[in-house]
């Protein structure tokens, strides 16, 4: 049953009538923190294939209701990278803001939609790897629905991608949860991406995932996946969250 609701969904977002990520995915939703609440992670997130790991080691992400259906985002990572055949690097890396915005509530009938524009300023050394040296923007649209213990949320967006043999690219994904208990959820992610560079390959993956609640503060966050086509990368997710 999982896997049709999971392909059903896909099927939907590819009808006419219908992207960074919403830990421990890659896939966001619009659902923004309660006003006048906060999220703050500490997590580790990476990538590898037969030519680089890349890996936060650790970040820090801080998300604060700031008014109704408004949230505010930073992400400050460390990095950690080693090229194939290069000694390893370590710093402080590029920095993430943004601002989720959503604009149409959950009904019956109807998704909940939103935005998250996220702005990836180049505080990163570009000479070790561990920034691009220019600003990045992400520029989405998610929506969610729920029904009982099950919720699917996905969209995409396009990012802004500058710099010397780099495109501009679309970034698309959807996630579909089921809460097992009040202290455990399952999630799995399908995700696309066009090619982020000059001659450079678009990729489809997917994460499957957990999430651990031990109290209304503290929670477990947890994914893991690979690309199927395209450049076969692997990821992971591992973070600590509390929420206040």
């Amino acid at each position: 049953m999982f896997a049709r609701l999971l392909i059903g969904c896909l099927l939907c977002t590819l009808v006419p009538a219908a992207s960074l990520a919403g830990p421990p995915f890659r896939t966001d939703d619009p659902e923004p923190v309660e006003y006048k609440h906060w999220e703050v992670y500490l997590a580790s997130q990476g990538s590898s294939d037969q030519n680089e790991v890349s890996r936060t080691a650790p970040h820090v992400e801080i998300n604060y209701g700031i008014l109704p259906n408004v949230q505010l985002h930073l992400l400050a990572p460390f990095e950690y990278v080693k090229p194939e055949g290069q000694p390893s690097q370590y710093g402080y890396g590029d920095t993430e803001l943004g601002v989720k915005f959503r604009f149409i509530q959950e009904t019956d009938s109807c998704p909940q939609v939103g935005t998250f524009p996220i702005f990836i300023l180049p505080t990163g050394n570009e000479d070790k790897g561990l920034g691009t040296g220019e600003t990045q923007v992400f520029l989405p649209l998610w929506l969610q629905k729920s029904w009982g213990p099950w919720k699917t949320y996905g969209g995409g967006g396009y990012w802004i991608n500058p710099g010397t043999g780099n495109e501009n690219y679309w970034f698309f994904g959807l996630e579909v949860q089921r809460d097992l208990s009040e202290y455990f959820t399952l999630g799995a992610e399908i995700f696309h991406q066009t090619p982020s560079v000059v001659d450079g390959e678009s990729s489809t993956g997917f994460n499957v995932g957990a999430i651990i609640n031990f109290t209304d503060l503290h929670h477990l966050l947890l994914s893991a996946g690979k690309n199927f086509s395209g450049p076969k990368d692997t990821f992971y997710y591992a973070g600590y969250q509390l929420t206040f």
